[in-house]
């Protein structure tokens, strides 16, 4: 698969709305979101716990569909396509990996792997796992259940599932929220050595400013709205004077 051109944009939101139900009534949690990505940037994406940063992500997933506004992911206009469409577009273009690690129970790590491309009906789905996996430290574990391997090395499991169709955006959502210190260190450095070679677009949720601040930008939420976005180069610049 061709590595996306550098000068197109991986996310554009245009005035992005959402708003749910609740017991007490209606509850927006976006509120006018305009964002733009280019592609192979890392952002790391930081606010406080209800400000919106899982559900920005849901929406650019795909998987939380905005009350209104533009969502354009990839080149692919989100609204336009039905449950199916989005299904499969998640299935080529983009990788998710979760807080909580989300693999099947009943599937080994080599199956939980190849489980995208083996859905989208791709050739070889077995032999790419094994590949991954191996590039994640896992190459003796493809035999293991989920019960079987630490909660790091499920973490590399769920990596090396995003990565297997060589998606054009990685969401990671508090990838090392329950990992001990020195096993979300090793993620983390998994995580951006996988980015680097795969040039691979990476937004990253996070409540670690010293995370967010190795991203090359930093986005700010608050009560749904963004109220900051900075450069690792105005960062610098500023530190420099």
């Amino acid at each position: 698969m061709p590595f996306p051109s550098l000068s197109d944009p991986a996310i554009e939101l245009t005035q992005v709305h959402l708003r749910l139900g609740s017991a007490a009534g209606p509850v927006n949690i976006l509120q006018g979101i305009d964002l733009g990505v280019d592609t192979g940037e890392t952002v790391g994406l930081i606010g406080p716990s209800g400000s919106g940063k899982t559900s920005l992500l849901m929406i650019i997933a795909g998987l939380e569909r905005a009350t209104s506004g533009r969502v354009v992911v990839a080149g692919e206009d989100l609204s336009a396509l039905d449950e199916d469409g989005l299904a499969a577009f998640r299935g080529r273009r983009i990788g998710v990996v979760f807080q909580n690690f989300h693999l099947v129970p009943a599937m080994t790590a080599l199956e939980n792997v190849a489980l995208p491309l083996d859905l989208a009906g791709a050739r070889g789905a077995f032999a790419r796992a094994k590949e991954l996996l191996a590039a994640v430290g896992l190459g003796r574990r493809l035999t293991h259940y989920p019960a079987q391997l630490s909660g790091g090395e499920q973490q590399r499991v769920a990596m090396a599932r995003a990565f297997v169709a060589e998606p054009a955006l990685l969401l990671a959502d508090e990838p090392t929220g329950n990992l001990d210190g020195a096993t979300g260190a090793a993620v983390i450095e998994l995580l951006f050595d996988l980015h680097r070679r795969r040039r691979t677009t990476l937004l990253l949720i996070t409540h670690d400013p010293a995370l967010a601040d190795r991203c090359a930008r930093t986005i700010e939420l608050k009560d749904g709205r963004i109220v900051g976005d900075r450069s690792a180069r105005s960062l610098s610049a500023v530190a420099g004077r």
